[in-house]
Order: structure tokens, then sequence, then C-alpha cells
């Protein structure tokens, strides 16, 4: 069989990708102009398709140089969609494996480099950042390159269709200091606090006293200088180390973007009632990350996610997350689905990342600038579709007789 041929039923037969592969065969969609074209370079393609017929073959395939996409990766992968969101059907990965045998016996191919494997007791202390390490401490210059100005590497949110990306992470930060009613004087805690701009941002705009904790050293330091630079050193301490470290207690507030789905299903419980203990009475919680829109979508990564951007990450029901905020001890007072903010802003990031190629790969790697080249676009398509959410929950320690502090009607 062909190459192409032998391709097709992978990427989708109702897809409108057509597929050029290196014996000279060709596939073309049917019924429809193509979106892209799936290069495939050579055997050593399909011999990471033999190894794992499923999208860490294909993502191996890629992020080596071996498949290409000719076109918007975007729109290729949303013409793929039952590739990328609901999994190719196991008859049919059966039927490839077989037709892929003799290829994973004539090459014994092993993974590109930038693939990670996590070893020792899943969600430790050691394995956790193992995982950061992996995912951030890889050149803070590359990620000033593909985030831009703001170094925020979460959702941001738009304040209307046509807001900048800088516009937006502003817009994200300050809409979060407005739920927690930072005030001069308040003490915040920023848990997985990235490169540090939340802490930054409440320090400048609400003379707040803020604390970051990341498991990222490339981060800790990144963010340390910066806040030399700005004159925040009296306000803003950034601590290179693990949340469950933290002793002092008494916070005004909590801000957690982008830390829960690094926690686990099995540390969650444990991971808010931390958030609590470290409140005052009366104190906030906004927690912000990603979730799956319902239990029939899995916790576990997909398996290219998983090996080659954020190991061990987990996404959870926001249903069940709430709960279990809940059981902690919080009072849920509001809650927001941004999910198309987010796939807003993966398109910006990705706008950064190819404005900046050259730049990025010389970097970090030509490797790791493809594996950020898929990743990106596959996540936008995954907020499109909503097989993915992005929420924020804020939640309370309620103070003395059951008192919230909360106005009748927030502004927010």
């Amino acid at each position: 069989m062909q190459v192409a041929e032998m391709f097709r039923p992978v990427v989708g037969d109702e897809a409108p990708v057509a597929i050029r592969a290196y014996d000279g065969s060709e596939s073309a969609p049917a019924g429809a102009a193509p979106v892209a074209t799936v290069d495939v370079r050579s055997e050593v393609a399909l011999a990471y398709l033999a190894g794992s017929p499923n999208t860490l073959g294909l993502a191996r395939a890629y992020v080596s140089g071996h498949l290409d996409v000719d076109g918007d990766i975007y729109e290729a992968l949303t013409a793929m969609s039952e590739l990328t969101i609901s999994d190719v059907p196991p008859s049919t990965l059966l039927k490839v494996a077989a037709r892929l045998a003799p290829v994973r016996l004539r090459h014994r191919v092993a993974p590109p480099p930038e693939e990670h494997r996590q070893h020792g007791r899943r969600h430790s202390k050691e394995r956790d950042s193992s995982a950061i390490e992996h995912h951030y401490d890889v050149s803070n210059r590359f990620y000033e390159m593909v985030l831009g100005p703001s170094m925020a590497y979460t959702c941001a949110v738009y304040p209307s269709a046509d807001a900048t990306l800088e516009d937006a992470q502003f817009t994200k930060h300050a809409l979060v200091a407005e739920k927690l009613a930072l005030e001069p004087g308040m003490r915040l805690l920023d848990v997985g606090c990235g490169w540090g701009q939340m802490a930054m941002h409440a320090a400048e705009h609400h003379d707040v006293h803020a604390l970051g904790v990341t498991l990222s050293r490339d981060q800790a330091t990144w963010a340390q200088k910066e806040v030399a630079r700005r004159g925040l050193g009296d306000r803003v301490e950034i601590r290179h180390g693990d949340y469950r470290d933290v002793p002092e207690t008494d916070f005004d507030a909590v801000s957690s973007i982008g830390l829960t789905e690094h926690i686990g299903r099995r540390n969650i419980p444990s991971y808010f009632r931390f958030l609590h203990g470290r409140l005052r009475p009366g104190g906030r919680l906004l927690n912000h990350c990603i979730t799956r829109p319902d239990h029939h979508h899995r916790a576990a990564a997909d398996p290219f996610i998983d090996r080659y951007v954020f190991p061990d990450g987990e996404l959870l029901p926001i249903g069940w997350l709430i709960s279990q905020m809940n059981a902690a001890g919080f009072e849920i007072r509001h809650e927001e689905n941004l999910r198309e903010h987010y796939a807003r802003t993966l398109a910006g990031w990705s706008a950064n990342l190819e404005a900046n190629w050259d730049a990025c790969v010389a970097e970090a790697g030509e490797g790791r600038a493809r594996v950020w080249r898929l990743y990106m676009p596959a996540c936008q398509v995954g907020f499109d579709l909503n097989n993915i959410q992005l929420h924020q929950v804020l939640g309370v320690k309620l103070g003395p007789d059951a008192r919230s502090g909360f106005p009748l009607r927030p502004a927010y």
C-alpha cells in the first residue's frame, strides 16, 4: 500500500487535509479543498507511528522533523479534530499497526530528545520538581519571545475582540486583583507564581505585599531580577520552592493561577486545605485553572502533552473541583468559564513564536520549538471545541459569625 493511503485513516477519512509522502504518493481529501498538507518525509515517520499509532507517534514524527505540515497547523488540527479531540478509533489503530509492523522491524527509533519520562512517586515533591524543570527551565529568553513583555504563561482576559495580548494579560491580573479585593497593605500569596507578574501587579497597582512561590529555578531567577529592576523589593518576594513548604499564614488573599493542573486528583483535597490554612478569616482564594468540561472526558493528559509539555498534568471536572474547594472550608462566591479567552491567548503566543521563529530555534533548539508549534494550536482547538475549559473560582474563608466581607453586588 502506498504511504499516503496508509496515512489517510490516521488523519481522518473525511478530514479536508491532503497527504504527500516520500514515496511519491499523494492522497487528496474527498469532496473538499484541503486546508493543509501533511508531508510524510521519510520512513522514520512510519516507524514512529508503528511504535505508537496515536497522537504520540505522530508528534514524535513531527518533533523530529520526519513529518511536517504545509499550511496553517491550527487549521490542519481543526480539520483533523477526530484525531486531536476524540482520538483515533481502536479498530483503526489495530489496522495501522498491522500494516506498519514491517517498518517497525526495519527501524528501531528512539523518541526525540525533547521527550520526557517521569520517575518516582507521582506528584511527590521530587517528581513535581522534575516535571516543572522539564517545561519551564528551558530558556527565559525563549519564553520572552513567545509570551511577550507580559511574561504571563496563563490565560489572558480579552476586554474586547481587538485587544492586544498585552492588554489582555493586564486585564487578567486586574480582574484577579479585583476579585480578591486587594487594598494597600494587604498580604498576597501567589502559588505557582511563574515569572512573578501577578505578585508584581498587586504591588505596583494595589500597594500589596506579595509572596510568589515557584518550583522553577529559572522563573524565580528571572522574577527576582525583575522585582529589583522595578524597585519592588520592599513589597515583593519571589521564592524558589514548593508551595507546600510555605510556613507563613494569615494572608489576606491567595491567588493560584495555572497551578491546579499540576497538583493531581489525589492531592486536590489537601491542596485546598493547605490554601485555606494560609488565609486569615475573611481571606479570599482565586483559583484559575484548566479543567475538563465533564467527567466523561479523561483526566490524564494526551500522551503527546504528557511526554513533551506538561508531565503528570491532570485536568479535572470543574464541578468536582468546586466541591473539593467547598469541602476544604471555602464558601464559593463566584465562578466563570474563560475558555474562549484561552483560545485567543494561545493564538497570540503562536503568532509570537512564528514571528520569532529563527531566534526561538537558535535559543531552544528546533525540536523544542516544534513542540511549541504543535502543542499550542492543538490546545487552541481543544478550547474552541469545548474539549477543555478555563475556570476562575472565587472562594472565601468565612470570618466570625459567617461573615464573608462581600458587598451585595460585586463590580466584576
